[in-house]
């Protein structure tokens, strides 16, 4: 099936998952269109992590339904993860392969260019330890080869779920880099964090409350990296 060429990235009609009997998303509608950088904002516990994962297809909604870069949430899944990137807290990185070689096998898997990967270590500050096993970082070092790993995939639809969480100043800098070289390629961004700081790289925001959006006013996009 060609992949429709007009469709919205994110197109979400009345998603709600619950666990059990406890609703972690209500109702959700969301258009994203190709292109958008969304900071997708609220409070711990809010729901973000859950719509993020129902996007890339890693759970499945409860009731309602959508599509994501024009394919159907459930019917079309594996199409919908071959042009997604979910980044979170667990990085899926390989302990006992090194920097480099994890960043190769994941070339391997997607069809990346692995040339790119001394660059892309580079980027991320991590080019002195790209031969070093995975194991021996913390959490923070493993964070930016997992953004490396981002960058080098170029999936036209980039999750963030709370990237700023654990990091220091210049691995936070690294993730706004990120995204906002995602942005200039015109690639589409969400971007989930109780963070209002980092409202000057979106085109938008929305705001998550108990699992239900929220209207939120539309700030002023600004090309500045937030410090």
């Amino acid at each position: 099936m060609a992949e429709p060429a007009r469709a919205p990235a994110i197109s979400l009609n009345g998603v709600t998952r619950a666990f059990g009997a406890r609703p972690a998303i209500v109702g959700v509608r969301l258009v994203v269109e190709r292109g958008e950088v969304v900071l997708l904002r609220g409070a711990n516990g809010a729901g973000k992590s859950t719509l993020l994962r129902v996007v890339a297809t890693a759970l499945s909604p409860t009731y309602g339904g959508g599509a994501v870069l024009g394919f159907d949430l459930v019917e079309e899944r594996d199409e919908i993860r071959r042009r997604t990137d979910l980044l979170t807290h667990r990085t899926r990185l390989y302990e006992q392969l090194t920097a480099a070689e994890n960043l190769r096998f994941a070339c391997a898997l997607h069809g990346a260019d692995p040339g790119a990967v001394p660059a892309a270590l580079e980027r991320v500050g991590l080019a002195a330890v790209a031969d070093e096993r995975v194991g021996g970082f913390s959490q923070g070092m493993r964070q930016r080869v997992a953004i490396a790993r981002t960058m080098l995939r170029r999936a036209e639809l980039l999750l963030l779920d709370e990237p700023y969480a654990g990091l220091d100043g210049h691995a936070r800098e690294v993730v706004d880099q990120a995204v906002l070289s995602a942005r200039d390629a015109g690639r589409t961004v969400v971007l989930a964090t109780h963070e209002r700081t980092r409202e000057g790289l979106a085109t938008r925001t929305v705001l998550l409350e108990a699992g239900r959006l929220r209207p939120h006013p539309v700030p002023p996009a600004r090309s500045v990296v937030p410090r």
